[in-house]
């Protein structure tokens, strides 16, 4: 099974990413993960990489889809894997799907983790106030921006996957354990 973890960053995706790699055997394909992989691995798609991020630049479409068909191809993904982090536009979807279509294969499902925005930011302010760890790009100023790119660019995916059929949602607001069940259950009745 091809899974696509869909929502806006703070959803979830990383841990119910991690928890279907434990529970379903599926790899978390996260290109941030595998940008970073191949940079350090020193792969000739690595150094390419290196010199763009070097230079302030986005790494185009088309690279990112060659590290992760890259990924993809290893043995451990011939049952499927989570993208997690991918696809984030329309054009990006239909390259992913592209890929897929050359193996045989397709995105199966996307799962939607909806999220109160709202929440998502009281919760990095409490971290900030409790003097939690926090990420350099972990500032309610910064998620908002997060959130206003994720509405511009990436939300329109919903459209484009729920045209095809493939689109589900969970309450992405509820404890960790609830959503886990929740996924569980819609990929229980997912026809093999």
């Amino acid at each position: 099974m091809n899974l696509v973890l869909f929502g806006p960053p703070g959803a979830g995706k990383g841990t119910q990413s991690k928890i279907l790699t434990q529970t379903r055997s599926l790899p978390q394909l996260s290109t941030g993960d595998m940008l970073r992989a191949a940079i350090e691995a020193g792969t000739p798609l690595g150094l390419a990489v290196k010199a763009l991020m070097d230079r302030g630049e986005l790494v185009p479409d088309e690279t990112v889809i060659r590290i992760i068909a890259e990924r993809y191809d290893q043995s451990d993904c011939k049952n499927g894997a989570v993208f997690d982090g991918f696809p984030r536009t329309i054009p990006q979807a239909e390259a992913l799907d592209e890929m897929l279509a050359e193996r045989g294969r397709k995105i199966d499902l996307v799962l939607e983790l909806k999220v109160d925005d709202a929440v998502l930011l009281s919760r990095v302010e409490a971290r900030i106030k409790a003097g939690g760890i926090l990420r350099s790009d972990d500032t309610p100023e910064t998620l908002a921006h997060r959130l206003k790119v994720y509405y511009k660019n990436t939300a329109p995916l919903i459209d484009y996957y729920r045209g095809q059929g493939k689109l589900k949602t969970v309450d992405g607001m509820a404890p960790v354990e609830t959503v886990t069940a929740q996924i569980a259950q819609v990929l229980d009745g997912v026809p093999a």
